[in-house]
């Protein structure tokens, strides 16, 4: 740790451009999401059941979503493997050896929920087997400081077109392939030159085979947004964004009481502003887990991931990742779900960067995550822990966050949803004017109203505050995010 601390306070400037994103010269973000930067912990309580009891169908969550009988709407459908995907893509920083892991028990998330429901009730196309659900939505915001900005803030109305597909095909009785993508266009009323596209970060294309004992997942996940009031660690810019695309595959091994897993990705992560491409680059992720059923409602094992990132540019130095741990799943009933994670990452810097010096840098890394449906009517989840992930500025960013969130179904036809996200972190500026480290508070809390008005079509409401504090008064910012939503089902 006091390595890490050594090294933030030693970075030189990167680049001139660096230097221009540090004295705050930004530009108005085009895309501006409601939802919270850390997205809530979403409901995995499915998680520890094997691919046998998965394929099979031998267990089934209370929440709707897969129980037989059970009936949701066709946007519930539409939304359910968008957000187990984005659950644990906690930010949209760089790739690391714990993002390894995010990143796969996403994806396993995601494809549990995919092979235990149903295919949707409601489809816009079908042909033998082929479900095509289309699901075109229009969101009017207004956010009152679209550079997150300290001073001269920005306002403006945004108008935001978006079109879902949610497409399954089943090749096979067991083995499915599946598309999930919302995409849409960002207009900015009055500054216009800031509009842009929007592909959901939950987009993914999938391939669930099942041999045997062996469950094989073969995906493709996508994304591509600006929005810098999403990213504790940025200020002063409305540029800030990220094109992802993560491919690759995991296989899990059930051996009843042993469960054993192997993940591969290939990411390549790209800016959408040139004066972050300093930031474009590609890793390598390789991710193991192996698990010991000690009662049938507990699971508990070891995980470790190994990861190598390389920059396209020489402003941030390529590093080795590794990371090793343990961690639990307690699942004492199909309504509440407790996941518990520790263990220590180690990131090995290579001396690429002109400016930056390659220090090497170790922290250990904590995450709760629990979800408990008190009943139909109400749910919650929380997420909190520690962790040191690559950097925007300099190599890395060390940070505890807080991420809590409720839904409420109490009155008829009528869902409020509210979630919030803090987060205290560290992380190097370069060498601008001296040694620069920064320490951060970033909160976000948001809350929303929906209700069908029609049998398909739906409306919300949406309300989010953004809040930063920082050692350097220059980089503080407060933002508020008003909006309204049609979202219709395409019968």
């Amino acid at each position: 740790m006091s390595k890490r601390h050594a090294a933030n306070t030693s970075r030189a400037s990167s680049s001139s451009g660096l230097k221009a994103l540090l004295n705050g010269a930004g530009t108005a973000c085009p895309c501006i999401h409601a939802g919270p930067g850390g997205a809530p912990a979403s409901r995995l309580a499915y998680h520890s059941q094997s691919p046998r009891a998965r394929a099979n169908h031998r267990s089934w969550p209370k929440d709707g979503l897969s129980r037989p009988g059970g009936r949701r709407s066709a946007l519930s459908a539409f939304c359910a493997g968008r957000c187990l995907v984005a659950a644990l893509a906690l930010s949209a920083s760089p790739a690391s050896a714990q993002e390894a892991l995010h990143y796969s028990l996403a994806g396993n998330a995601a494809a549990e929920a995919r092979n235990l429901q149903q295919q949707p009730q409601d489809y816009t196309i079908k042909s033998g087997d082929f479900r095509l659900l289309v699901t075109p939505s229009l969101r009017f915001d207004w956010n009152s400081n679209i550079n997150t900005a300290h001073t001269n803030a920005l306002s403006d109305f945004i108008l935001f077109p978006a079109l879902g597909l949610d497409m399954s095909y089943p090749l096979t009785e067991r083995n499915v392939l599946r598309l999930n993508v919302t995409f849409g266009y960002k207009e900015y009323l009055e500054q216009s030159q800031y509009s842009g596209w929007d592909v959901h970060s939950g987009s993914a294309l999938s391939y669930d085979i099942y041999v045997k004992d062996f469950w094989i997942n073969l995906h493709d996940r996508f994304s591509y947004s600006q929005d810098p009031s999403q990213t504790a660690a940025v200020a002063n810019t409305g540029t800030y964004g990220t094109a992802q695309n993560t491919a690759g595959l995991n296989t899990t091994w059930d051996l009843e009481d042993v469960t054993l897993s192997l993940g591969y990705d290939h990411l390549n992560y790209w800016s959408t502003s040139q004066a972050y491409s300093y930031t474009d680059h590609a890793s390598e992720m390789v991710v193991g887990r192996g698990g010991f059923k000690f009662h049938p409602t507990l699971t508990a094992g070891l995980e470790g991931t190994v990861s190598y990132t390389a920059y396209d540019q020489t402003a941030l130095n390529n590093n080795m990742g590794y990371s090793a741990g343990v961690y639990a799943d307690w699942q004492p009933g199909h309504y509440f779900h407790l996941q518990p994670r520790f263990g220590y990452m180690i990131y090995q810097f290579e001396q690429t960067s002109q400016t930056i010096p390659a220090v090497n840098q170790n922290a250990w890394y904590l995450d709760l995550t629990a979800t408990h449906d008190i009943s139909d009517a109400v749910s919650y989840s929380v997420s909190a822990g520690h962790e040191l992930t690559l950097g925007i500025y300099g190599d890395t960013i060390e940070d505890w966050y807080l991420r809590p969130s409720v839904s409420l179904k109490i009155i008829k036809n009528l869902t409020l949803n509210t979630s919030f996200s803090y987060q205290h972190g560290t992380q190097g500026l370069g060498n601008l004017t001296g040694s620069l480290a920064e320490n951060f508070d970033w909160f976000t809390w948001s809350i929303g109203l929906s209700r069908p008005l029609i049998k398909r079509l739906t409306i919300g409401l949406h309300y989010q505050l953004t809040l930063r504090t920082s050692n350097y008064p220059s980089r503080e910012y407060n933002q508020n995010l008003v909006g309204l939503q049609l979202t219709y089902n395409l019968p």
